[in-house]
């Protein structure tokens, strides 16, 4: 996307600790008005804590964070007025009826959403009289999606949107933000679905450690990877392993069930098409495709990470 105005979030130098310990080191990043900005990063990386210094539930210990200019912490209270959260854990009173936490939520702003076609777009109508307490994950999740949408808000912080949700609903769910996005609405989403990323985010920050590892688009981050490309065949016959390892832009090679998969560029698809021809052997089912963000996310922050 092109950026042509100062961000609407904007995080410069964010740290965080816990006892003694930097969970967040040092992050910056700024989220255009009108974007999906995404915040990948395995588990413990400070995802959710930068993300709860955005919402101004969590205090910084240094840097700043702005939203719209202003302070989550010290402006709180005109924060939550343009801004919407779904939390990664939440509850709510667990009496409440669905219809009765989408009108309370809905009160709290001066220009709030219709909530009926809201639920309905989040398939929440057949359950409006259901207590909150009787809901099933799935449910309550899609709850509080509705509640972080229902009072319009100008930003809007989703963290793992849809984590517990079915596929269809996840799906579903996929295309109601984008649509929120098509509206105005600035998404800040945070997520460890490598395709849900891969579909709606403008950019991304990957974070590892507490710090941002990458700042791309998901296109460029697969670009980044050591391997953009992934090439797999069952050779005819045995490869010389040291001509396979000296092969350009090389980044991995594995072996599986007599498979062969390397992943590096096109310098690599080149050079190997004409060691096969040198050597007379023959890719069997040889097949050649562009490397994923999945791929590009466990270069940026070391595989096997969780």
């Amino acid at each position: 996307m092109t950026i042509t105005s100062a961000p609407l979030i904007e995080v410069a130098g964010l740290r965080k600790t816990y006892a003694g310990r930097a969970v967040v080191d040092g992050v910056s990043f700024g989220v255009q008005e009108g974007e999906i900005f995404g915040v990948l990063g395995p588990n413990g990386a400070g995802k959710t804590t930068t993300v709860e210094c955005v919402e101004g539930l969590r205090t910084p210990d240094a840097g700043t964070v702005r939203v719209a200019g202003l302070d989550p912490v010290r402006d709180h209270e005109q924060v939550t007025r343009i801004l919407g959260a779904q939390l990664q854990e939440s509850e709510i009173q667990p009496k409440l009826t669905v219809r009765e936490a989408l009108e309370l939520y809905a009160s709290f702003y001066p220009d709030p959403l219709d909530w009926r076609p809201l639920a309905e777009r989040l398939r929440l109508t057949d359950k409006l009289g259901t207590r909150f307490a009787r809901l099933s994950g799935g449910q309550k999740q899609r709850l509080f999606i509705a509640l972080a949408l229902v009072g319009n808000p100008r930003v809007v912080v989703l963290d793992e949107l849809t984590t517990g949700l079915d596929p269809r609903s996840r799906r579903d769910t996929w295309q109601l933000i984008e649509e929120v996005r098509d509206s105005g609405v600035t998404v800040l989403l945070v997520t460890h679905f490598m395709e849900e990323a891969q579909r709606l985010c403008d950019r991304i920050a990957v974070i590892d450690q507490g710090r941002v590892a990458a700042l791309d688009t998901p296109d460029g981050l697969i670009r980044q990877a050591a391997g953009a490309i992934v090439i797999s065949f069952t050779p005819s016959a045995p490869l010389d392993e040291r001509e396979l390892a000296a092969l350009p832009a090389l980044a991995s090679v594995a072996h599986k069930d007599g498979r062969v998969t390397l992943t590096g560029g096109e310098a690599t698809v080149d050079a190997l098409l004409t060691l096969l021809a040198r050597q007379h052997v023959t890719a069997h089912q040889l097949r050649v495709s562009d490397a994923t963000l999945d791929d590009a996310f466990l270069d940026l922050t070391g595989a096997g990470q969780s």
